[in-house]
């Protein structure tokens, strides 16, 4: 199956709707209130983003830093309303400001574009230098962060369940990432296929913070996320790829429900199909493949995964045999039939994905 060309960008959050939908029904409204107005302004955007598609984005004029391979960042403060992209506090190559959240949205960005330039020799999300835009203090107490299409939005958190968005910087490259998914593979946004989606963007999420904190992949928590949730939450981060299922497990929250393996696959009408559930099992076999191949995870087993994401035989409707198969394939043209290529087979054989 070869991917379609049809340009279908989708919003795209980090916290999934049933977690927050869980908040929503607590007895506690310093719990609730928040979490339901984030589902509200999230099915605001959801429903712009599709006008947008069917209208059609505005043209993006590119700078002239995008042919010299430079980052183009600008950072904008909603002043927690949520009209985009809000004020300019913050443009490439100007100074720090006294304002933290401002100054992490501009290293995450800065982060992804190092990372996808100097390990993929990608230029930006598109590949040819796309301005990387972000607005901060979105909503009140909005707790989500989100890729709209076009550009990167963060909630400051309720403070009770969530932090600052921009703390993590996974969550950064994780949400930036699925703008490159769009470019690319352009994935649907359900089941198997959207589960993909949300795998490549932890994947890579994951990857820009161990490059940024020059971490081996055996010297990484492989947790996505981390830093996000209060003190008072029981849990580590909201996702890890080490140890499907074990990220939290909270009175509020509920327990993280993603699965490691095929055997515990979850079928479900919510969540778009369970994408940020079911991602757990393609997150889990590159953990398996990272640690098996050792050093640093964004070389060899990234190349892996990036090759087939921006292959253009990665269908939209793939299936997570279908990417297993493919990565198969990828090993075997990179590396030929050596360790690489053993090793990809193993992880997905232990996650119970076939290859054949």
């Amino acid at each position: 199956m070869t991917a379609n060309p049809g340009f279908e960008p989708v919003f795209c959050t980090i916290i999934p709707p049933h977690v927050l939908d869980t908040l929503a029904q607590s007895d506690d409204a310093t719990l609730a209130g928040p979490a339901r107005r984030t589902l509200e302004r999230d099915s605001i955007e959801r429903t712009r983003r599709r006008l947008t598609t069917v209208i059609g984005a505005p043209a993006v004029s590119l700078p002239k830093e995008a042919a010299q391979d430079k980052a183009h960042r600008t950072i904008y403060d909603a002043k927690h309303k949520t009209e985009l992209p809000g004020r300019k506090v913050r443009g490439e190559g100007e100074r720090p400001g006294k304002d933290a959240t401002v100054n992490r949205a501009y290293a995450g960005l800065g982060a992804t574009f190092e990372l996808y330039l100097k390990t993929y020799r990608r230029n930006s999300i598109d590949g040819s230098g796309l301005p990387m835009n972000a607005t901060v203090h979105y909503g009140e107490k909005y707790g989500n962060a989100f890729w709209n299409g076009e550009q990167m939005v963060f909630g400051d958190g309720d403070g009770e369940i969530f932090l600052d968005f921009t703390i993590p910087v996974d969550v950064i490259g994780h949400e930036l990432t699925h703008g490159v998914v769009q470019y690319t593979a352009n994935l649907t946004y359900f089941g198997q296929p959207g589960a993909l989606n949300e795998s490549f963007a932890d994947v890579f999420g994951s990857l820009i913070k161990q490059y940024t904190l020059g971490q081996t992949a055996a010297d990484a928590d492989w947790l996505i996320g981390a830093g996000l949730l209060a003190p008072r939450v029981t849990g580590k981060a909201l996702r890890s790829m080490k140890a499907p299922g074990t990220a939290y497990d909270d009175d509020v929250l509920g327990k993280d429900p993603q699965p490691a393996d095929m055997d515990h696959y979850v079928r479900t009408g919510r969540d778009n199909g369970g994408v940020h559930i079911n991602s757990g099992i393609p997150n889990h076999a590159f953990y398996l493949l990272a640690e098996a191949l050792g050093g640093n995870a964004w070389e060899r087993a990234g190349q892996i995964w990036y090759a087939v994401l921006t292959g253009g035989q990665l269908a939209q409707d793939a299936s997570f045999a279908d990417f297993a198969k493919l990565t198969v394939a990828a090993a075997r043209d990179k590396y030929g039939e050596g360790e690489e290529h053993g090793a990809v087979l193993k992880a997905w054989s232990q996650v119970g994905v076939p290859t054949n």
